[in-house]
C-alpha cells in the first residue's frame, strides 16, 4: 500500500533537539511527550512520501519565537537547510518537480511545505523560496503579517493579497489549514490556484475554528483539493469527551466518513497526522505508538465501511494523485 502523510514538523522538531533520524524509542521525551515520529519508523510503517514542514513559531505573550520577518526568514533557512542536508545525506529525497516525483526510489520522498508565510519576507522573496524547493505554502498558522488564521480572526491582508498573487505566478500549492474564516473563502475567491488542508479535521465533531465547516469541506473538494486527517487527540473528539478518554482510530475513520458523507465519494480524504506538531504519543489514537504503525490506519478504515479502493486513496493515492496533476500541470516550474 502506497502511505502518505502529508503533515510532518521534522525539521522544527530536529532543530529543538530530538533526533528524528532515530526511531522514536531511542529519542528522549521532552515537553512535548513522547515523540512517535522518527524517519525510521516511517520508513518501518512504508511511508513512501510526506509533506515536510518548515514551521517557524513565532513569539506569542513573551514566548520564545520569532518577534519580526528578518527573525522568521532566519528561522526559515535553517530548517529549510536542514532538510537539503538529510537530501544529500541520502536520509530523503526531496521532492521539487513531477519528474523526481514519478522516479522510483528507496528513500522518502518529500515535498516542502511552508507552514506560516512569515518567513517570506516580501512578494519579491517568494521566488527565492521557491526555487530553494518549496512547493506549498499556508499564508497562516496564528495571525501572520500575511492573513488572520487559527485564533485570530482577520481577512487577507494588503501584503497577502499581493503575494497571493505571486504564489499563483509560481504555482505553488496554497494550505487552508490554519486560515481563518475569512481569509480561508477570500483566498478562493481571489486565487485559481490548487488548494489543500493538509492537517484540518471536521468542525461538526469539533466545533472550533481550527476545524473546516461542511461547507469549508465542499469548497476543497469543489477546487480539487486534499484534506489531510490530523491525529491530535483534541482535533479528533468531540468536546465532551476530550480529556475523558484516549482518542483511537475509529475517531480518524469517523472523520473520514464525515467528510465522505459531505463530499459524497472518498476522493478528496487523505491523512496528514501532525503527530510530531508539538504533541506526544499521549495525544494520538491509542492505537499509534509510532509511524510505524500507520498501516493500522486502513484497518480502521476497512471496519468503517470504506471500501478498498477508498481506503488506498486515503491512505496516500489521493496525496500522490493531486501531487502528479500538480505537477503534471508545472506547478512548482514557475512562470
Amino acid at each position: 500500500m502506497y502511505i502518505v502523510d502529508g503533515h510532518l514538523d521534522l525539521s522544527y522538531n530536529a532543530l529543538r533537539g530530538r533526533d528524528v533520524l532515530a526511531e522514536a524509542a531511542r529519542q528522549t521525551a521532552d515537553e512535548d511527550g513522547i515523540p512517535s515520529v522518527g524517519l525510521p519508523d516511517l520508513r518501518a510503517g512504508g511511508v513512501k512520501l510526506i509533506l515536510a514542514t518548515i514551521f517557524c513559531e513565532p513569539s506569542i505573550d513573551g514566548k520564545p519565537g520569532y518577534k519580526n520577518a528578518r527573525e522568521a526568514g532566519a528561522a526559515g533557512w535553517a530548517q529549510l537547510d536542514w532538510y537539503r542536508r538529510q537530501h544529500a545525506a541520502g536520509e530523503i529525497e526531496l521532492v521539487r518537480s513531477g519528474e523526481e516525483l514519478r522516479r522510483p526510489s528507496d528513500r522518502i520522498k518529500a515535498i516542502i511545505l511552508m507552514e506560516g508565510a512569515d518567513p517570506i519576507a516580501d512578494v519579491g522573496d517568494a521566488a527565492r523560496w521557491h526555487e530553494a524547493g518549496v512547493r506549498v505554502v499556508g499564508l497562516a498558522w496564528k495571525r501572520t503579517r500575511y492573513a488572520g488564521g487559527t485564533g485570530a480572526p482577520g481577512p487577507l491582508t494588503s501584503e497577502g493579497i499581493a503575494l497571493l498573487g505571486e504564489l499563483d505566478r509560481l504555482r505553488i500549492v496554497h494550505d487552508l489549514s490554519h486560515l481563518a474564516e475569512e481569509s480561508f473563502w477570500q483566498l478562493l475567491d481571489k486565487s485559481g490556484g490548487r488548494v489543500i488542508a493538509s492537517h484540518s479535521n471536521c468542525r461538526a465533531i469539533v466545533p472550533t475554528d481550527r476545524q473546516l465547516s461542511d461547507a469549508m469541506i465542499r469548497a476543497v473538494a469543489g477546487r480539487g483539493g486534499i484534506i489531510g486527517i490530523n491525529f491530535y487527540d483534541r482535533f479528533l473528539l468531540r468536546p465532551e469527551e476530550y480529556g475523558q478518554r484516549r482518542a483511537t482510530l475509529a475517531d480518524v475513520a469517523l472523520h473520514a466518513r464525515h467528510m465522505a458523507d459531505v463530499i459524497g465519494n472518498a476522493n478528496h480524504i487523505a491523512i496528514g497526522t501532525d503527530m510530531d506538531g508539538g504533541l506526544g504519543r499521549e495525544q494520538i489514537p491509542v492505537e499509534i505508538q509510532t509511524s510505524a504503525d500507520l498501516p493500522r490506519v486502513a484497518e480502521a478504515l476497512s471496519v468503517a465501511g470504506f471500501n478498498d479502493a477508498d481506503v488506498k486513496k486515503i491512505m496516500g493515492l489521493s496525496w500522490l494523485e493531486f501531487f502528479e496533476r500538480a505537477y503534471g500541470d508545472s506547478i512548482g516550474q514557475g512562470g
